[in-house]
């Protein structure tokens, strides 16, 4: 027997990257209605953590990022990290990460991972990587036009952001973009090291569904 889910509407999102670099693709996206059910009085709900690190920074210039973390108790929130560079330093009181690399820093340091907790419960971002480049960074602009329309022809009223994937293999994108507001229309991509760039994106209701990849775009930063 198949079970299917109670679908009650696809949301077709189409995007048009411009600028930097020209990006275009139908998102859909499939969403349900139901009530959040909160959890039971007394128990205690996990924190939240999130942002975006900058994946790149240049020898002799300042690194720094700090997560934004909030626990639905108000519980005293203690901060970690996993596979810091040597040239960095972390506050435990803020998740703050920062340093100043140098000529011998050049090179990549993968499997970066902030985390969050507030004693019997912890949550982390995604792990990810920080190259130190010798050169110039460059960046890569990205605008759209905000969907206003689902498939069905109805009005797209839970559009809750989108997200942006890249990476330096066709097909493989290790850093993701979460912009959290659907009234955004253009977004810069920094700190970019000289080499090919290969960007897609994805749109989110407020149920937290994500849609599938919209087409693949490159950017060669020289």
């Amino acid at each position: 027997m198949r079970v299917r889910a109670n679908i009650t509407k696809r949301a077709l999102v189409c995007l048009l990257f411009a600028g930097t670099i020209i990006l275009s693709g139908c998102l859909s996206d499939e969403s349900t209605d139901g009530a959040i059910t909160p959890p039971p009085p007394g128990s205690n709900g996990a924190p939240t953590i999130s942002g975006n690190p900058p994946g790149a920074v240049k020898m002799g210039e300042a690194y720094s990022f700090t997560p934004g973390a909030s626990d639905p108790e108000g519980d005293t929130l203690t901060f970690s990290v996993q596979n810091m560079p040597l040239w960095a330093t972390f506050e435990s009181a803020t998740g703050k990460l920062s340093g100043i690399p140098t000529l011998g820093d050049v090179g990549t340091y993968n499997g970066v991972t902030i985390s969050v907790t507030d004693g019997p419960n912890s949550a982390s971002l995604a792990a990810y990587s920080i190259t130190v480049s010798q050169v110039s960074l460059g960046s890569a602009t990205l605008s759209w036009t905000p969907p206003t329309q689902n498939d069905d022809g109805s009005t797209l009223t839970d559009l809750a952001g989108y997200k942006i994937y890249y990476g330096t293999n066709q097909g493989n994108y290790s850093t993701t973009i979460q912009i959290n507001n659907p009234g955004i229309a253009t977004y810069v991509v920094e700190n970019l090291t000289p080499t090919t760039y290969y960007f897609v994106a994805t749109a989110f209701n407020s149920s937290g569904v994500e849609s599938a990849f919209s087409g693949e775009a490159i950017k060669v930063v020289n």
